[in-house]
C-alpha cells in the first residue's frame, strides 16, 4: 500500500491532528468559562447570605426597639393610671344604688386636705426662690383661707419641725406696702383669718436693714393656732407649698 510523500508510519495525518488541537483548546475554554460562572455564583450565592443575615439582624433590631417602645409607653400609660386612680378597701353603697366613679387625689409627696394638696419642703431657701419651686411643681406657696386650714397645717409641722426656729414660709408678704399683706394670688389678707403669733409681724431689722416682709409659720410642741412669724425674705427656710387636688377614678379592691 503506497502512503503520501512524508508520510511516517505511526503519525496522524496533519489535518487529524489539527482537529485535536482545536478540540482541546475547546474543551479548555468551555472549562475556563464554567470556572468563571461558577465563580460568579458563589461570589452571587455570598452576597446574598451576607444580605440575608443583614436584613434578618435588622429586622431583629426594629423589633427590639419596638418592643422597648411599647414597654415605655406601657410604663408611662400605668404611671398615669396610677397618679388617676384612688384606691378604696371598701366601697359603700350610696343609696342610688351606684359606686361614686370619681375621688380626689394628690401626686406621690404630696398630702391631701380637703380639694388641696399639700408639699411640705425640706430644703431651704429665699422666699421668692421658694415661690418659684412651688410654681415648677404646679401649685404655689400656700395660702391659708380658713382656722381649720391653719389647725391642718399646724398639726402636720408638730412632726416635721426639727427645731423652734425650723419653720416653713407661706404665701404671705408685704414687700410691696409695709402692712399691707398681701397673698401670692394678690388678694388681701382677710382679718378674720390671721394667726399672727403675739407681738407678731413687727418688721425686726436686726438681720435685714429692710426690715421683714415675708410671713412664715410653725412652733414647735404648740397647740395654740397662731403661729405666723414675720421674717426677712432672704432668710433661708422651709416651706409649703399648696395646689388644687387632681380627679381621679375610684378602684374598689
Amino acid at each position: 500500500m503506497s502512503h503520501p510523500e512524508g508520510y511516517v508510519e505511526g503519525e496522524a495525518p496533519a489535518s487529524q491532528q489539527s482537529s485535536r488541537a482545536n478540540g482541546g483548546s475547546k474543551v479548555t475554554s468551555e472549562r475556563v468559562a464554567l470556572l468563571v460562572l461558577s465563580a460568579l455564583l458563589a461570589a452571587a450565592v455570598f452576597v446574598i447570605c451576607r444580605l440575608s443575615l443583614a436584613i434578618v439582624q435588622t429586622h431583629e433590631s426594629f423589633q427590639t426597639l419596638r418592643e422597648e417602645h411599647e414597654a415605655v409607653i406601657r410604663n408611662l400609660t400605668g404611671r398615669r393610671c396610677e397618679e388617676k386612680i384612688c384606691v378604696q378597701t371598701t366601697c359603700p353603697t350610696p343609696p342610688d344604688g351606684k359606686i361614686p366613679g370619681t375621688c380626689l387625689k394628690c401626686q406621690d409627696g404630696w398630702e391631701k386636705h380637703g380639694g388641696h394638696c399639700y408639699y411640705f419642703s425640706i430644703s431651704k431657701s429665699s422666699w421668692n426662690n421658694s415661690r418659684e419651686e412651688c410654681r415648677r411643681k404646679g401649685g404655689d406657696l400656700v395660702q391659708i383661707d380658713s382656722r381649720e386650714e391653719q389647725a391642718f397645717l399646724q398639726l402636720k409641722l408638730r412632726e416635721k419641725m426639727d427645731y423652734s426656729e425650723d419653720k416653713f414660709w407661706i404665701g404671705l408678704t408685704d414687700s410691696l406696702v409695709e402692712g399691707n399683706w398681701l397673698w401670692v394670688d394678690g388678694s388681701p389678707l382677710n382679718t378674720s383669718w390671721k394667726f399672727w403669733s403675739f407681738g407678731e409681724p413687727d418688721d425686726w431689722t436686726g438681720d435685714d436693714e429692710d426690715g421683714e416682709d415675708c410671713a412664715m409659720v410653725g412652733e414647735k410642741g404648740s397647740t395654740d393656732l397662731n403661729t405666723w412669724f414675720d421674717k426677712s425674705c432672704k432668710s433661708a427656710q422651709k416651706s409649703i407649698c399648696e395646689k388644687s387636688a387632681d380627679n381621679g377614678q375610684i378602684k374598689c379592691v
